[in-house]
């Protein structure tokens, strides 16, 4: 099999933050864990596939509006259509919180993990046009 990743940096938006203090919704997070999903299987098989079904979820941090994340994923398995997955989001930039300066930011020297997650695409054998 051979190893495919996927990665996604950006920054989060204040639109998408949906609680008090700029908290935003962890479901952002399995959002980006779709994207990252259907760019593994354009890799691994060269079409979009189905998002299946999460086995397992874990929230770890909070993510606030300001913050960049990075989302990376890999298929760990393959089956003759299923793809098993493996994710991970990390914020990698945080708003410096400076008062008078609402621009400033850092670059965390350690990510911080926020999100992990496990979950199974599929593939239908007559949409696989990549050689497995």
């Amino acid at each position: 099999m051979q190893n495919y990743t996927s990665l996604i940096r950006l920054r989060i938006s204040a639109h998408e933050a949906h609680y008090a203090g700029n908290l935003v919704d962890g479901a952002k997070m399995l959002n980006l864990f779709g994207d990252v999903a259907t760019e593994l299987l354009i890799r691994s098989d060269g079409d979009e596939g189905l998002f299946v079904a999460y086995d397992k979820v874990e929230f770890l941090a909070p993510v606030h509006a300001g913050d960049y994340i990075e989302a990376t994923g890999r298929i760990v398995s393959m089956g003759k259509t299923s793809r098993k997955m493996e994710f991970e989001a990390r914020k990698v930039i945080v708003p410096a919180g400076i008062e008078g300066q609402p621009s400033a930011a850092d670059v965390l020297t350690e990510p911080v993990v926020v999100c992990r997650a496990s979950g199974t695409c599929v593939v239908p054998a007559i949409c696989q046009r990549n050689a497995l």
